[in-house]
């Protein structure tokens, strides 16, 4: 890690730690409060599906306000629909995100199958601003975008959504806040 920051800083660049996440309509476990002997019950909606990727960037620079930049997908359960980020998926958001930042990026991330495909590969070819820095495998530790999910989910818990579309504009509310509130 120590030789992306003396690249990024000769460069100029953004390190940009990238990490996905997802949530469905079954909310996360969570602790709550409650009158002894009564336990608390919340409804959780078994009827449909659906699920909400999340595709999110923590861009650090020496000098400059760390910046959370995030991107959604909504997942309906139909047939044949795609259930994750694609590879073109992934391509327009670190786009978008070079665009806001003005300068090159150094992007973190680890493994995932579509992070090391061959059309992945084509894409951050394509991008001569763009270096990619892998993570070892399972070193969830080292990537800042992690704190961000366990945000996220302990904002979530204990939440009935009436459905796919209730919880995407939840969650888009919830990952606003931590865009505002980066600490």
């Amino acid at each position: 890690m120590a030789s992306g920051k003396r690249l990024a800083a000769a460069r100029g660049a953004w390190i940009c730690f990238q990490d996905e996440a997802g949530q469905t309509l079954r909310p996360p476990k969570a602790k709550t409060w409650a009158r002894r002997g009564r336990t608390p019950v919340v409804g959780v909606s078994g009827k449909g599906s659906g699920r909400v990727s999340i595709a999110g960037l923590v861009c650090l620079k020496h000098g400059q306000r760390g910046r959370f930049v995030w991107r959604t997908i909504t997942h309906r359960g139909r047939k044949g629909e795609r259930s994750s980020f694609s590879e073109t998926d992934y391509a327009a958001l670190l786009d978008q995100v070079h665009q806001r930042l003005g300068a090159p990026i150094i992007l973190v991330w680890d493994n995932l199958n579509t992070h090391v495909s061959a059309a992945m590969r084509t894409l951050i070819a394509a991008r001569d601003w763009l270096t990619v820095v892998r993570l070892p495998a399972y070193a969830p530790d080292l990537n800042p975008t992690e704190g961000a999910w366990a945000h996220l989910k302990r904002g979530l818990g204990n939440l009935a959504v009436r459905g796919v579309e209730h919880l995407a504009q939840v969650v888009k509310q919830r990952l606003r806040h931590i865009q505002r509130e980066p600490d």
